[in-house]
């Protein structure tokens, strides 16, 4: 004997033909999500996951786009080991990381700190310090190559003001090329990150706040004690952003300083760029870039555990 049953819309079906409707449902919502997700999938597939499997193989190659890419092993590293150029790229990337993440993160923090308030015109300075990030590199950079002029820039104009006879030579300078990028990339990133924060910051209870204000703790107890510790989610994810950002830094030398002056401002993506399109040394350009790679890989997994061990 086959019961009878109703099922959610009300049509009356046998109880064992219910286990089937039930399969083929599921089959229907499997297929419809699967056709919204496929075409991602596909691009990231052809895109990003076959060039990077592509430049694997061809760290271990030698080609030059003409011919055949010839087997050299792990000839293409024990080079990047003995090359000057590329450990002065190594350590110009670590240097200028080392300076750009944290004045990033102090620069931003504290803006998100001051545009938190509600203060009058304040959706107008968040839009004013957002605006550089979307702002050409090209035009950032002769704007700022203008202002850093040695002769007749306005910051050494305003330095010799000041009673500084000889100011810095900025970007004709190998000992202050590096940091006056560094100071542009700041400027140019802090809105980014600024935002980061604020979302943050929207997060914090305000009962934590009034609480530590009731208890007598200052504004800067409170900082230390209570912002810091609810922003810590926030901040570990923008350090992550920042350092691999940092390690991959191109654009903005590019334009301002092509690796000048010398080899002053020269970093590992420049390097990439130049052994590969400007000299067609695309092996060892693929092996630098592998090389790179590992990089972020190894300080991520870093940051990662060093934040899980607080966290603990």
């Amino acid at each position: 004997m086959t019961t009878i049953e109703a099922d959610d819309t009300g049509t009356r079906t046998p109880k064992k033909a219910l286990p089937k409707r039930r399969s083929a449902l599921r089959r229907k919502n499997a297929l419809i999500g699967w056709s919204f997700i496929l075409p991602n999938f596909v691009g990231f597939g052809f895109l990003t996951l076959l060039p990077v499997l592509i430049l694997f193989y061809m760290a271990f190659t030698n080609w030059n786009v003409f011919g055949k890419a010839d087997w050299v092993g792990i000839a293409n590293f024990q080079r990047l080991l003995g090359d000057g150029s590329f450990r002065i790229a190594f350590w110009n990337t670590i240097y200028y990381s080392v300076m750009h993440i944290p004045l990033t993160i102090v620069v931003s923090l504290g803006l998100a700190l001051l545009l938190n308030n509600r203060l009058r015109g304040v959706a107008f300075f968040r839009t004013a310090a957002f605006f550089p990030y979307i702002t050409s590199i090209v035009a950032i950079a002769v704007v700022w190559n203008l202002l850093f002029s040695p002769d007749y820039g306005p910051i050494n104009e305003i330095l010799r003001a000041i009673g500084i006879s000889e100011p810095p030579g900025w970007l004709t300078s190998s000992e202050w090329a590096m940091p006056a990028v560094v100071v542009v990339s700041t400027w140019r990133d802090m809105g980014y990150y600024m935002i980061l924060f604020l979302a943050g910051l929207q997060t914090v209870p305000r009962e934590l706040h009034e609480a530590a204000r009731m208890d007598g703790a200052n504004v800067w107890e409170r900082f230390v004690n209570v912002t810091l510790p609810s922003l810590r989610p926030t901040m570990f994810f923008v350090t992550v952003m920042l350092t691999i950002n940092s390690f991959k830094i191109f654009d903005l030398i590019l334009v301002m300083t092509d690796g000048g002056p010398g080899q002053a401002t020269l970093v590992l993506s420049q390097f990439i760029y130049k052994k590969g399109f400007e000299e067609s040394q695309f092996g060892y350009a693929s092996a630098a870039a592998v090389a790179l790679f590992f990089l972020c890989i190894l300080v991520t997994i870093g940051q990662f555990l060093w934040n899980k061990k607080r966290s603990a």
